[in-house]
C-alpha cells in the first residue's frame, strides 16, 4: 500500500501547483497584485462579477496573455513527468523517457517538416497542422521502434531501447536535413526545437486538457500492474499481467501525450528524466503514488522554468535550454552512479 507520507504529498504538491500558478500570474513586465490575480481567475471561473477598481488592462494581460502559457507549462510538465515515470517503470531503467525510445524525436521532425513546407509555400493552418504532424511523427516512431522490436517477442527493455535509439539517430539526421532545406528561415526551426511556451494559447489548453486527464487515469489504472512487473516479466505473468499488452498499451498511450506536449511547447528534455527518479526515492517505487505526484512535481519544475525565462531573466531563453541545463549533469549523476552500483534503482 502507498506510505501515509507519499498520500500526504498529493494534495500538498497539488496546491503548491495552484499557489503557483497564481503567483507566477503576478510577474512579468506589468506587476499585479496576488489578490487581483485570484479575483480575476474566480471571475473567469464561475459567474461571480470582478471586484470594482480593477483595471481591464491587468484583466486581459493575466486571461489573454499569461494563463493560457502558465496552464500550458504546468500540463506540459506535468504530462512529460508522468510520461517519464512510466517510460522509467515499463523500461526498468532510471535514465529511460520519451527520448530514450525517440518519441519526442519523431515529433519534433513531424513539426519541423510543417514549418519547412510552410516556407516553401503550401498553406497549412499552423494551429491544426503542427499538433496533428507532431502526434503523426511521435506515433510513426514508436510504430517502428515496436516493428523492428518485435523480433522479441517479449518486447524486452534492452530492445526498445536499442530500436529507440536507432530511429532517434535516424530522425535527428533528418531533422538536420530539414534545417539545411530552411536555408535563412532555420532560426525558426532552431528556435522550435529548442522549446518554448510563448505562443500558447486556449486553443493548446483545450488540446492539452483532455490528453492529460487521458494519459493520467490510463496510467494510473495500471499502475498496480507495473509494480508487479518490476518483478520481471516471468514473475508478471505468473500473476496475471499481461506484459506485452500492457507495455503496448501503456507506450501508445504517453506517445500520445509527448507528442502533443511537443507540439505545443517543442522540445523541453529532461523533465521526464528528473521528476520521477528524485520521486522514487522521496517516496519509494510505488506507481500509484509516483503516477500522480510526477504530474504535479512535473508541472511545478517547468512552471518554475518558464515563469524564470519570462518574468525574471532580461532576456527570454528558451527553456529547452533551461531545462537542459539543470537535466545534464543530473544525467550525468545517474549515469555515473549505475556504472558504480551495476544495477538500476528499481
Amino acid at each position: 500500500m502507498p506510505t501515509g507520507r507519499g498520500k500526504a504529498a498529493i494534495p500538498l504538491l497539488a496546491a503548491a501547483l495552484a499557489a503557483g500558478i497564481a503567483l507566477s500570474a503576478t510577474m512579468g513586465f506589468l506587476r499585479i497584485p496576488i489578490a487581483e490575480v485570484i479575483a480575476i481567475i474566480l471571475a473567469s471561473l464561475t459567474p461571480q462579477p470582478l471586484p470594482a477598481g480593477i483595471d481591464p488592462i491587468a484583466v486581459t494581460v493575466v486571461t489573454d496573455v499569461r494563463l493560457p502559457r502558465i496552464l500550458a507549462a504546468a500540463l506540459v510538465g506535468g504530462m512529460l513527468g508522468v510520461s517519464g515515470a512510466v517510460f522509467q517503470a515499463i523500461l526498468l531503467n532510471p535514465l529511460a523517457d520519451s527520448y530514450t525510445l525517440g518519441i519526442s524525436t519523431g515529433a519534433a521532425f513531424g513539426a519541423s517538416l510543417v514549418i519547412v513546407l510552410q516556407i516553401f509555400g503550401l498553406a497549412l493552418p499552423p494551429a491544426v497542422s503542427v499538433p496533428i504532424f507532431a502526434f503523426a511523427g511521435g506515433v510513426g516512431t514508436l510504430a517502428v521502434v515496436l516493428y523492428l522490436a518485435a523480433g522479441d517477442r517479449s518486447l524486452s527493455s534492452t530492445s526498445l531501447i536499442l530500436a529507440g535509439v536507432i530511429v532517434a539517430a535516424i530522425l535527428s539526421a533528418a531533422i538536420g536535413f530539414l534545417k539545411f532545406l530552411a536555408d535563412e528561415q532555420v532560426g525558426i526551426i532552431i528556435f522550435w526545437l529548442m522549446g518554448s511556451l510563448s505562443g500558447a494559447s486556449w486553443q493548446n489548453i483545450f488540446l492539452l486538457s483532455p490528453a492529460a486527464l487521458f494519459g493520467i487515469l490510463v496510467a494510473f489504472c495500471y499502475a498496480r500492474d507495473l509494480n508487479i512487473m518490476a518483478t520481471g516479466d516471468r514473475a508478471a505473468t505468473t500473476l496475471g499481467v499481461h506484459t506485452i499488452r500492457l507495455r503496448t498499451i501503456l507506450l501508445v498511450t504517453c506517445t500520445l501525450m509527448t507528442a502533443l506536449a511537443v507540439s505545443v511547447s517543442g522540445i523541453i528534455g529532461f523533465v521526464g528524466l528528473i521528476v520521477p527518479h528524485m520521486l522514487r526515492h522521496l517516496v519509494g517505487p510505488d506507481n500509484r503514488l509516483l503516477v500522480p505526484l510526477s504530474f504535479f512535481s512535473g508541472g511545478l519544475l517547468l512552471l518554475f522554468a518558464d515563469t524564470l525565462t519570462r518574468a525574471i531573466l532580461p532576456v527570454e531563453v528558451p527553456i529547452g535550454v533551461l531545462t537542459a541545463l539543470l537535466g545534464g549533469p543530473f544525467f550525468c549523476i545517474i549515469f555515473k552512479k549505475r556504472q558504480q552500483h551495476g544495477k538500476s534503482d528499481f
